[in-house]
């Protein structure tokens, strides 16, 4: 038997789009002489469609492709996902199915029984869970079928849920000779290891048969799609796995000896890869075509600089310096510098003249009071002005710089160097940050080695540098990891790293200090367990730390 995994890149809600690239896989599929066809979660509408399944004229909609997908299954067995009403109308109105079409006739379904509530995932908000599985016999295999979460509770690899059922030891006792897994799994940085090592292994050693993985790939929103589609043997071995990030067909014949695939994920790449691929989709799906960015001469937004000339081409992007008389003469060589080896434009808006205007209108109303962060924040703000009258003016999308450890300590300045459309670092962390500066430069230098090794300053005052409010980057990333992503306390951290506990307490502090900038902060490309832009929901106004 010939299975064809197709990893494709959905639109949420381009049906036409979508069902189109589906059809045309299924030719590509009878040309390569595949049987059977295998596409990703909701592949018809896109994951995550949130609210618009809300929509009475969405579901409709997708009644309408699978009725088209269905008359085009001629000769195929194929398994796609989308929703469906629930024929019982109980609690939940939808469900979350793999449509399951062979020879031009729907042979039934299989509902999503696991419904993610955590992180990113909200699915209990639309869907009921399903019964049972359901196992369909096609040319003489029996063939189980599940929906990305249904494989994660038996390895244990949920997290804080446990589920009251697990589907893989419900298929267990059914024989069943191939299981076909449908996944929008996103994005998160080393998370593919994990997902074989915790998720596919446990699955194939349970069941005694080989496992076909396809996951969405691209990027919908803020979430990024990774890919890596693979055929796993009963035995636990990857045998062929698609490409990272990008559309391709992967052909699986059972019948033929394949080598065992020799797994390596570089994950500063991979990383890499998604926030390419985060901003490429999310401007190329929203009918946008060009970036600006303010360049300041340090490494965050050297690094979005190379990002957004590598998602959208070099000619699309906009840089701006905009120096003040703090802004040392260095910062400008080292922007010009970055400008000319990105092939990127680079435009010069000094701002001091403005920046003075300000002080001299203001000086009366703060009546003597010494310079402080207000002098600071008004040179940010007339950056975020300048840079927005741009965008209006050409209809540049505005990258945001700041990294995930400023957001997490609110040093960054609303209406500042926070405006924007899309905050590109917004879940890196300043350690991720040179890391990724490193792996671009692995073949040549791209970002100067200045900006690399330069002491890390906002330089809106003189002399400054992030440390003179903060403690050392590896301090506060680690802290944020621990807290954020791994929910540890003051205490557990301490003990963790050896650390005094008023240095910790006073971190966390000004986390919770914090959240209220980053509700205005622009969406973020998520890249770790746990981001501040999606999937994590604290109250403003509490007393927890």
């Amino acid at each position: 038997m010939k299975i064809l995994a197709v990893q494709l890149n959905p639109t949420i809600g381009d049906f036409e789009k979508n069902t189109h690239k589906v059809l045309a896989a299924l030719e590509r599929a009878r040309q390569k002489g595949a049987e059977v066809v295998l596409f990703s979660e909701l592949i018809l509408c896109g994951y995550p469609p949130e609210d618009l399944l809300l929509y009475p004229s969405f579901l409709v909609r997708m009644e309408e492709k699978l009725e088209e997908v269905r008359k085009a299954s001629k000769g195929l067995f194929v398994v796609l996902g989308l929703a469906r009403k629930n024929p019982e109308g109980k609690e939940k109105s939808l469900f979350n199915s793999a449509a399951v079409l062979a020879d031009g006739k729907l042979l039934g379904y299989t509902d999503k029984i696991l419904l993610p509530t955590y992180g990113v995932f909200d699915e209990r908000r639309y869907f009921e869970p399903g019964a049972s599985q359901n196992v369909f016999t096609y040319k003489g295999k029996r063939i189980g079928i599940t929906i990305c979460e249904d494989i994660w509770q038996h390895g244990s690899a949920v997290g804080s849920t446990q589920y009251r059922k697990d589907p893989i030891q419900e298929l267990q006792g059914q024989k069943i000779d191939l299981l076909l897994n449908l996944s929008s799994s996103p994005y998160y940085f080393q998370k593919m290891d994990f997902r074989i090592k915790e998720v596919f292994l446990p699955c194939v050693k349970t069941l005694g048969c080989p496992l076909v993985w396809c996951n969405q790939a691209g990027a919908n929103d803020q979430l990024v799609f990774d890919g890596y589609s693979l055929y796993m043997d009963a035995s636990g071995h990857v045998l062929k796995m698609a490409k990272g990030f990008v559309e391709e067909d992967l052909l699986i014949d059972l019948q033929e000896k394949y080598p065992h695939e020799a797994l390596f994920f570089d994950d500063y790449a991979d990383l890499y890869q998604a926030l390419v691929i985060g901003v490429r989709d999310y401007f190329h799906k929203q009918g946008f075509q060009r970036a600006l960015v303010g360049l300041s001469g340090g490494i965050d937004s050297a690094l979005v600089a190379c990002i957004a000339a590598q998602a959208l081409g070099k000619e699309n992007i906009l840089s701006v310096a905009m120096p003040t008389r703090f802004s040392s003469s260095a910062s400008y060589e080292d922007a010009h510098l970055l400008a000319k080896h990105l092939g990127i434009e680079l435009q010069k808006i000094p701002i001091d003249s403005l920046f003075q205007n300000f002080l001299d209108l203001l000086e009366p109303h703060f009546a003597g009071k010494p310079f402080d962060c207000t002098e600071e924040n008004i040179q940010s703000r007339i950056r975020g002005m300048i840079l927005m009258a741009l965008s209006n003016k050409f209809g540049h999308i505005v990258l945001s710089t700041g990294n995930k450890s400023e957001l997490a300590m609110g040093y960054a300045t609303l209406y500042g160097d926070m405006c924007g459309g899309l905050g590109v670092l917004n879940d890196v962390t300043k350690r991720q940050v040179y890391a990724l500066a490193r792996y671009i430069n692995r073949d040549k230098e791209i970002i100067p080695e200045s900006i690399i090794a330069k002491v890390p300053s906002a330089e809106l005052r003189p002399n400054q540098k992030d440390t003179d409010l903060l403690p050392e980057y590896a301090i506060v990333d680690a802290v944020v990891e621990d807290y954020i992503e791994n929910q540890l306390s003051a205490d557990e951290i301490c003990r963790k790293h050896q650390w005094e506990l008023p240095l910790v307490n006073d971190l966390i502090h000004r986390i919770h200090l914090a959240e209220y900038k980053r509700r205005q902060a622009p969406p973020g490309i998520c890249v770790t367990k746990k981001a501040f832009t999606k999937g994590r929901q604290l109250p403003i106004v509490q007393k927890w730390k």
